[in-house]
């Protein structure tokens, strides 16, 4: 499997897993405070402490927005205002969607190598986090490794578009594996045979 593949792979298996754990604790969390209400009950819900699930649901939170903001620059989900930029002839256009595209990934560069700063200086340390008392360094870990793999995403696709004149597209109408079209049947087809997109 060719490496970009494992990476976007790697990429939605976290930001899924990161996102279906939050969920799962943030409702056991709430089934335990009502239960604690019923008299019954507390007796077996006191002796379950779940004080840190609320501070670990934010991590899981602000990981899962970093990484889905990578995510969402590959996949092409990000809003933007392209009306001018669409009317504009296209040598014009290829121009000005490069440079948004390499200010983006300048932007992120920064962004990560100051936050690959401050965790640097987090690591030798004993700050913790208040209830689940890790180590800081990891929870704003985040925001080195996400800007950077955004700042790739970036490159990525400004590259893609160099070569190609295509940005990525996302359709919310369209769901992964539901096959809409004949045309849609045979690119789906020609992808699982490739490995490749269809698009």
């Amino acid at each position: 499997m060719h490496p970009l593949r494992i990476l976007d792979r790697l990429e939605e298996i976290l930001i899924a897993s990161l996102m279906a754990g939050a969920t799962l604790l943030i409702f056991v969390a709430v089934v335990h405070r009502y239960a604690s209400g019923i008299d019954a009950l507390y007796s077996v819900t006191a002796a379950i402490h779940l004080s840190w699930a609320q501070e670990l649901c934010i991590y899981m939170f602000v990981w899962m927005a970093k990484f889905g903001a990578a995510y969402g620059v590959r996949t092409g989900i990000h809003v933007g205002v392209d009306v001018a930029v669409n009317q504009l002839p296209p040598a014009w256009r290829n121009r000005i969607v490069l440079f948004g595209l390499f200010c983006g990934a300048l932007f992120t560069a920064i962004v990560g190598t100051m936050g690959a700063r401050f965790v640097y200086g987090l690591v030798d340390t004993d700050q913790t986090t208040p209830d689940l008392e890790i180590p800081s360094w990891v929870v704003y870990l985040a925001i080195p490794l996400g800007s950077y793999l955004m700042c790739f995403r970036f490159l990525q696709v400004a590259w893609s578009f160099w070569r190609t004149g295509d940005l990525p597209h996302h359709d919310p109408g369209h769901v992964e594996g539901v096959v809409e079209s004949p045309q849609a049947a045979d690119d789906l087809a020609h992808e699982i045979r490739t490995g490749g997109s269809a698009r």
